[in-house]
């Protein structure tokens, strides 16, 4: 229960998945998405938010599915 609490703070943090995936000592990023990917909900709202940003746009709210 530590260790599950413990990645999806660390991930709600903005800490990036590569780095939380070597300190879980998991085998790829992928398994640590997998198991933690749903404690992400503004996965993607960053990047889009840049854009808007860049393109003088209001940033869009981007929810997971």
């Amino acid at each position: 229960m530590l260790r599950r609490t413990y990645a999806s703070l660390t991930l709600e943090a903005g800490e990036s998945v590569v780095t939380l995936a070597r300190w879980l000592g998991h085998s790829s990023p992928t398994v640590t998405l997998d198991y933690y990917a749903h404690f992400m909900p503004g996965a993607g709202g960053k990047g889009a938010r840049a854009i808007d940003g860049l393109l003088g746009q209001p940033a869009a709210v981007v929810t997971a599915a």
